[in-house]
């Protein structure tokens, strides 16, 4: 009989089982994941991005979990000799309209006390010649890049040497709860199924969103760091920006196209027909009442296939660039995100839900990654501890 019997074993499940085995050594953790390895979807497809935590309103837990993240995040990689690159980040406006959404994130971070800066565009251009603005930009320096991968693959070998079990290529069973005194779903894209089957997620459903960047494959670099649009604050999406990764490549995106299946990740890979014909009723229904903006995101993420297009909403970012030299789709990502099936809106923040026989982690949305060692702390002191 185990302890714990997690379900996924992306940067949430294997935060947590580390979690778990720091507050008691002696605990008996089974992480089940239905792939070959970790970081086969969301958190191996991520961005790398470690994000510093000015978006989000200071009474949200992603503020709160960002900010410390980024921390101990880029403290766990400065210890283990992991690829970190501190790139930093500007984010620009385009004109007058945007400036009063910069200046509040720019109030954001002050209140969840992250280092940001408002610098005019003299300041922007001593500090980085090639960005362009409006009148303001905002200066982010503890924003940096790491390599995802690399992260789960080191926490995988930790956890194996501390006795955690790793079962691979073992999907979630229900028979398999009899196996142990606690179940903690970490399931990303299936985290709602499994959930509803211990009564859970009643008016929560997994919406999944396909994220495309486009590399830069030209040797000279025109750009070194992080350059990001103003967002639109009332979605979750952060619009396409320059990523500057571990290995100093350059790449924009990603996109948010509404992906019709789960794993909906090319071609008709993973096609289930029965999620297929929900989730395509669902977006109907979204697109129909265009709620939380839904028609008008589904436009014009879907003319981002156009790399003319897409390369466009990049450049207007920077004074000069060879558009020419973005020639290489990555491989694509699908995000996870929690619709409110009753109000039918996007939610924004974390969520979870349990009793002392199962917690499910159902919305770990961007910044998750960032994020993943703070939440799992909170998961673990106010879902788990003392109810298992």
């Amino acid at each position: 009989m185990y302890d714990y019997l997690i379900i996924g074993a992306g940067i949430i499940g294997l935060s947590i089982a580390r979690e778990l085995k720091q507050k008691n050594p002696n605990s008996k953790i089974l992480i089940i994941e239905k792939e070959s390895d970790v970081g086969y979807h969301s958190s191996g497809r991520n961005s790398g991005v470690l994000h510093a935590g000015f978006y989000y309103t200071s009474s949200s837990l992603k503020a709160k979990f960002t900010k410390e993240g980024n921390e101990a995040l880029t403290k766990y990689c400065e210890a283990n000799n992991l690829k970190i690159n501190k790139a930093q980040k500007i984010v620009v406006a385009k004109d007058e309209s945007e400036l009063e959404t910069l200046k509040e994130l720019y109030q954001r971070g002050l209140k969840n006390s992250v280092k940001v800066e408002l610098i005019d565009e003299e300041e922007l251009s001593k500090r980085f010649k090639n960005i362009k603005t409006h009148k303001l930009a905002l200066y982010s320096p503890t924003t940096a890049t790491v390599n995802p991968n690399e992260i789960l693959s080191h926490i995988k070998d930790e956890l194996i040497k501390s006795g955690v079990e790793i079962r691979f290529n073992t999907p979630y069973s229900s028979i398999m709860k009899n196996n142990a005194k606690m179940i903690i779903n970490c399931a990303g894209l299936y985290a709602d199924k499994i959930a509803k089957k211990f009564g859970f997620s009643q008016y929560y459903k997994i919406l999944p969103f396909k994220g495309i960047y486009l590399k830069y494959t030209k040797p000279e670099h025109f750009i070194n760091t992080n350059i990001y649009p103003v967002p639109n604050l009332k979605n979750p999406f952060l619009g396409v920006h320059y990523t500057i990764t571990v290995d100093n490549e350059i790449k924009i995106g990603p996109t948010a196209i509404p992906a019709f299946w789960r794993e909906n990740y090319q071609g008709l890979n993973s096609f289930k027909l029965n999620e297929f014909l929900d989730i395509i009723l669902t977006e109907a229904k979204l697109f129909f009442k265009n709620s939380f903006g839904f028609r008008d995101l589904a436009f014009t993420e879907m003319k981002k296939y156009n790399k003319n297009y897409f390369v466009s909403l990049a450049e207007s970012m920077v004074k000069s660039l060879d558009k020419s030299g973005f020639n290489q789709w990555s491989k694509p990502g699908i995000r996870a995100q929690l619709l409110n099936i009753k109000t039918d809106e996007l939610l924004q923040d974390f969520v979870v839900e349990g009793d002392e026989n199962s917690v499910h982690v159902l919305n770990a949305v961007s910044p998750a990654f960032t994020s993943s060692f703070p939440f799992a702390k909170w998961v673990v002191e106010n879902y788990i501890i003392g109810k298992s």
